[in-house]
């Protein structure tokens, strides 16, 4: 007979949805969890030191690498993957036709990155941007088209077309 209080079982509030999590080990990253238990792959697993911000996701509403949260502590906290923010986003447009995508590995850390950025602050500064997408590695591009996807999101918003 199952415990259903045994740590290996617990549940998750995934992109709004209960998701059961079955036969977890107790040290299981958020990361692991979400892309082998739960099969969301659009957070990459790079470093697992939280130096990339590949695995980037929102945890009640805050920008962290999920390589660094236990999973088994996120019980009562709400999970934010790419995969929850719906569709094409004018976030992920503007990347689109900026150019702001090469290879594609960082590219999901980056939209949160820069989702989360432009929730907290919806105009801010070129040095602003840079800060916020700061901990996100990207070694196709050269960060200078996502600032660039950036600011035509900012724009767009001000000018009432998302």
């Amino acid at each position: 007979m199952t415990n259903i209080h045994d740590e290996r079982h617990f549940e998750l509030n995934v992109n709004g949805e209960r998701r059961q999590v079955i036969d977890a080990y107790p040290g299981e990253s958020l990361l692991t969890v979400l892309r082998d238990r739960l099969g969301l792959t659009g957070a990459k697993g790079a470093c697992e030191e939280g130096e990339c911000g590949s695995c980037s996701v929102l945890l009640d509403g805050n920008l962290v690498c999920s390589c660094l949260v236990l999973a088994a502590s996120a019980t009562q906290s709400s999970v934010v993957t790419v995969e929850g923010l719906g569709g094409a986003t004018d976030v992920q447009t503007a990347f689109v036709e900026c150019g702001a995508i090469q290879c594609g590995f960082c590219t999901p850390g980056l939209i949160m990155a820069a989702t989360n950025l432009l929730e907290r602050s919806p105009e801010p500064l070129t040095d602003e941007i840079r800060e916020a997408l700061a901990g996100n590695l990207c070694r196709c591009t050269g960060y200078g088209r996502i600032v660039e996807a950036v600011q035509t999101v900012i724009t767009r918003r001000s000018q009432g077309a998302s």
